[in-house]
């Protein structure tokens, strides 16, 4: 039997187990600590030390660092769940080292942070904010404590909240996932704010920022409400038929419609892969014959020396790619072996792989000496080595390097060079990697074709970002695809059949935004995310 102090007044409670205080004593999962039993309304405290130990089912508040860890001036430590609040009253006090007076959501409020088993140790001195819910970015009750970003305070200040044993640390995207659960964000806002956290370029953050904003929530919800709409019409002649309850011509009026959705899906999936582009980057492959210049441009573009260079040939054997921002846009630049016939077994299997990377890259850069392509300024067609010929395409352009080795003239060049017969009219610069001429041209004109290779201006000029941004829209707007063109196979004797396959189409599309259903996509998404996010 245990004494229960409250206030001034006292009671007697029988408490057979453990267990029976922790599901019974708080519908709020509070717990045994240190002799007190702490909740978000009150404190009880025992006459006789007793600990309860929860399980991580239990213990629903989770707290983690939210901002990058290392030396800064502010670093904050997110909590968020029904003991919130109590973990305000464990471990924040005022100036004066008295309790704080009841939070005013979602104003910031100057503290102390001390340890919750010796109040006594001050942690740090910093701010706090308190958002109640569902008001917050989870929807639960959520302290924020900013305190200095130093290592050794971050490190004492989660060490002080882990003593709480209803407290434990975030799993990685938790804090996200809760949002998600409680109807804060679908699945293609919390895709959005990863990619925001993520981006690097220009184009990456313009499209993740609207994402996470919902546009492309609402587009995808008007696109299924329309599916449901044409179902709903197809439901209706299945229950009262083409008789005096319905207006003629029910089931022609949502053929037609459906007809539509399905030219507007196609147009969604015909977009060049835009979209993913922009999120993973457009994969850009160097090739060419060997000492032609391809890790000297790398290097370059990377703006250090991320290759080696020598003059031997066959000093790239393996692929390095290098990320990049060029015009705005994230490219993954590939330098390759030198392509040449060879008797090295390694060199070799690094030309077979240089010939794989560049037929599977979105785009590539073929890199030649001027002087062995064009031995004289008369000549205009260019002589393309034999081992290049192959891999050209019309996603290839070119890059003649060493015009400071050229000995005429090489104004205008470009523009009255020709490729041999029967290979596309392609894009030329003339630069020198050694002496820099004609490189800014060259970057400007390479930003230029990237944004109109992949029709990116369009999105830029009429204000509207790409439909797909992951490869799982794809996939689920090819399956509604399908269904709706196997429902425009049905005529009115098979309203039945046809009304399901709009059934399966609706939910292909509800769950691109997480409408329905889809754990096993979740558990992928939030993975990803660090952890305090």
């Amino acid at each position: 039997m245990y004494r229960i102090l409250t206030g001034n007044a006292s009671r007697l409670a029988t408490i057979p187990s453990r267990l029976s205080i922790v599901q019974n004593a708080h519908p709020r999962r509070s717990t045994v600590f240190s002799g007190k039993f702490w909740s978000s309304s009150s404190s009880w405290k025992f006459t006789k030390h007793d600990t309860a130990v929860l399980s991580d089912a239990q213990r629903r508040t989770i707290y983690a660092l939210s901002s990058p860890p290392g030396k800064a001036g502010v670093g904050v430590i997110r909590i968020s769940g029904p003991d919130a609040s109590a973990v305000r009253d464990a471990l924040l006090r005022s100036s004066r080292g008295s309790s704080l007076p009841p939070p005013e959501p979602w104003k910031l409020q100057r503290c102390r942070v001390v340890h919750p088993k010796s109040p006594e140790q001050v942690l740090d001195d910093g701010l706090a904010v308190f958002f109640r819910g569902p008001k917050s970015f989870t929807t639960e009750d959520v302290l924020e404590i900013h305190i200095h970003s130093g290592r050794a305070i971050v490190a004492a200040v989660l060490n002080a909240i882990s003593n709480l044993p209803f407290c434990r640390p975030a799993e990685p995207g938790e804090f996200t996932r809760r949002a998600f659960d409680g109807g804060r964000l679908d699945l293609t806002q919390v895709e959005g704010l990863r990619d925001l956290i993520h981006a690097e370029t220009e184009s990456q953050r313009v499209v993740a920022l609207r994402t996470a904003g919902g546009e492309l929530r609402e587009r995808f919800e008007r696109l299924r409400t329309d599916i449901i709409h044409c179902l709903a019409m197809v439901e209706a002649l299945i229950d009262f038929g083409e008789g005096e309850d319905l207006e003629e011509g029910v089931f022609e009026q949502a053929r037609e419609e459906t007809k539509r959705l399905s030219e507007t899906i196609q147009s969604y999936l015909n977009d060049n892969r835009r979209g993913e582009i922009i999120r993973n980057g457009i994969r850009l492959a160097i090739f060419g014959p060997p000492n032609a210049g391809k890790s000297s441009l790398l290097n370059f573009l990377a703006q250090r020396d991320a290759a080696i260079v020598t003059p031997i040939p066959g000093t790239t054997r393996d692929i390095l790619e290098v990320s990049l921002d060029i015009g705005g846009l994230p490219v993954v630049v590939a330098d390759t072996a030198g392509l040449r016939q060879t008797e090295d077994v390694v060199e070799s299997i690094g030309v077979e792989r240089a010939k794989r990377i560049v037929q599977e890259s979105d785009i590539s850069l073929c890199v030649l000496s001027l002087p062995e392509t064009l031995p004289s300024v008369s000549q205009t067609q260019l002589q393309i080595p034999s081992s290049v010929l192959p891999l050209i395409t019309t996603n290839t352009c070119f890059l003649l390097n060493k015009t400071d080795l050229f000995h005429s003239p090489t104004t205008r060049l470009d523009t009255r060079l020709r490729l041999p017969e029967g290979l596309p009219d392609l894009k030329f610069w003339s630069v020198s990697l050694s002496t820099g001429e004609g490189l800014s041209k060259f970057l400007q004109g390479l930003g230029s074709t990237l944004q109109e290779h992949f029709n990116l201006q369009a999105d830029q000029s009429s204000g509207q970002m790409p439909m797909i941004t992951h490869a799982r829209h794809r996939s689920h707007l090819e399956t509604a695809s399908r269904f709706i063109e196997a429902f425009l196979q049905y005529d009115v004797n098979d309203v039945v059949l046809g009304a399901e396959e709009l059934r399966y189409a609706a939910q292909a599309v509800g769950k691109i935004s997480g409408l329905i259903d889809v754990e096993d996509v979740l558990d992928a998404v939030f993975r990803d995310f660090c952890i305090g996010k």
